[in-house]
């Protein structure tokens, strides 16, 4: 047969030692069910560390705020909020995230409010001080009338922009836009009404920064559009305001896959596979965004580039060294120059190496009688599992219960499928290579997912139970667990507060 194609995960310390714990992992599951969401909330905590020596040898000023939306995990938020106040803060986008973050011990300087904003989710950021990153100038105008009514002022806000144009942009010949029309924020073409606007409600809101976020992975699109930022403000301060922070998002990645021979080899399997010159790669013919027209390859693949050499801080670190090309010099000198704090919102990259998802095998079958592939039902769903969902690829881990293995069977391709009762409920549309064929009461271990993939798209479909999340941490030789939502900072796993 064909060499397998493997896209095996990149796993780091301490979650390399976890998944070396089978007997553990198969407890966990035992006792708690399939499928099971495990989670190391001191990974986050170090994580925050490697963002904050990026603003260190820049001599950068400023806070790390974690997207709340990557995860649920009470966990994680309660560790970061134990962390330096001034380092590290929480990005909320719901009325819901926001009495987490309170609840989990954040302090409302420490919260930033971001998203689509109905009344109650502004009222309450308002109250509890938290700084409010304006999508709108309409949610400005109703930001400022509750202040007013309510004594509330004054708010503290950022205003973000978007529509950038390019280096010979601001309205001249040859304009044209960088970033994708997005429907947050405000046009850089249209702000004269929003500044307007913060120029008549200055004794209701403290107008003290600059927000985008670009849904790209290109860091030259991103380095003009901080240097238009930058220069943006300087117009701000020309008429009087004194904007000082400004908020670059998040977008930082995550490299899942760690060989990037195995992510090419992939890939071009993949384009043959579309133009039919090699078997089928996916259930059904699936392209991922590919087609075949006449012989030709069409459309774009809508996948995550799965390895990343550089991502997290390291993609920081390069953004903030780019030269931008207006001003000529790299975006932290510009920062430095005016005297800027930077704020970040990584979400995915916050929590990279910072948990796995588990899943029993429930039964095992043939695809078909003649491809010598497999269909793996295992006790979750989709919704459970959903690094597809965001176009990323990368294997699960086997692991088998009892002793280890002798090794001596044969790779195989097969098919994970979910436990609902839908023909589209499958785990990978890929044909996944496992080293040997699975067997009813295995695991299965999805690495990384503790960004966008463990909970985010988690439902009660079909009364099925969404996965119990625990927090685990090593001490000496074994490894110590409970569930999120008992977990604090305070209390060692299995102990008493300290």
């Amino acid at each position: 047969m064909d060499a397998p194609l493997y896209l095996r995960p990149r796993v780091d310390p301490p979650l390399a030692s976890l998944l070396t714990d089978r007997p553990f992992l198969h407890s966990l599951v035992d006792a708690l069910g399939s499928p099971l969401n495990v989670l190391l909330p001191e990974a986050v905590v170090e994580n925050a560390a490697r963002f904050r020596a990026v603003y260190r040898r820049h001599h950068l000023t400023g806070r790390v705020y974690f997207a709340h939306k990557a995860n649920r995990s009470s966990a994680l938020v309660r560790r970061l909020a134990a962390e330096d106040p001034a380092a590290v803060g929480l990005d909320v986008a719901s009325l819901e995230e926001l009495r987490h973050a309170l609840g989990c011990g954040f302090t409302g300087d420490r919260i930033m409010a971001t998203g689509p904003k109905d009344a109650e989710f502004l009222w309450l950021a308002a109250r509890v001080g938290a700084t409010v990153n304006l999508d709108s100038p309409g949610e400005l105008e109703r930001l400022s009338g509750l202040v007013r009514t309510h004594g509330l002022g004054p708010v503290a806000v950022l205003v973000r922009l978007s529509g950038f144009e390019s280096a010979a942009g601001h309205g001249g010949a040859g304009t044209r836009l960088l970033s994708r029309r997005s429907r947050f924020g405000t046009s850089v073409r249209d702000t004269d009404a929003l500044l307007s606007a913060l120029e008549q409600n200055a004794d209701l809101v403290e107008f003290t920064g600059v927000a985008y976020h670009l849904d790209t992975t290109g860091v030259e699109e991103k380095a003009r559009a901080l240097e238009q930022c930058v220069l943006f403000m300087d117009e701000c301060r020309a008429r009087g305001l004194a904007p000082r922070a400004l908020d670059i998002g998040g977008g930082f990645g995550v490299g899942y896959v760690a060989e990037a021979e195995e992510w090419e080899r992939w890939t071009t399997a993949l384009t043959e596979a579309v133009l039919g010159v090699r078997p089928p790669l996916t259930w059904r013919g699936h392209g991922y965004g590919l087609r075949n027209e006449g012989g030709t390859v069409r459309g774009s693949a809508a996948l995550y580039p799965a390895h990343r050499p550089t991502a997290g801080p390291g993609y920081l670190d390069e953004l903030l060294s780019l030269p931008a090309p207006a001003l000529g010099r790299p975006p932290a000198t510009l920062l430095l120059e005016h005297l800027h704090d930077l704020y970040i919102e990584p979400g995915r990259s916050l929590v990279d190496q910072c948990g796995l998802s588990l899943a029993r095998v429930l039964d095992v079958r043939p695809a078909d009688a003649d491809s010598g592939q497999y269909v793996v039902r295992l006790g979750m769903n989709a919704g459970d599992m959903s690094l597809e969902e965001h176009g990323v690829l990368v294997d699960p881990v086997l692991l088998p219960p009892g002793e280890a293995e002798t090794g001596d069977e044969e790779p195989v391709g097969v098919y994970l499928t979910g436990n609902l009762c839908l023909e589209g409920d499958l785990i990978t549309r890929r044909l996944v290579f496992l080293p040997r064929l699975p067997r009813t009461g295995d695991l299965l271990a999805f690495a990384n997912t503790a960004g966008y993939a463990m909970d985010f798209h988690a439902h009660h479909a079909q009364r099925h139970p969404i996965a119990r999340t625990v927090a685990v941490e090593r001490k000496g030789d074994s490894w110590r667990w409970c569930l999120d939502e008992d977990y604090w900072p305070i209390t060692p796993l299995g102990g008493t507060p300290g």
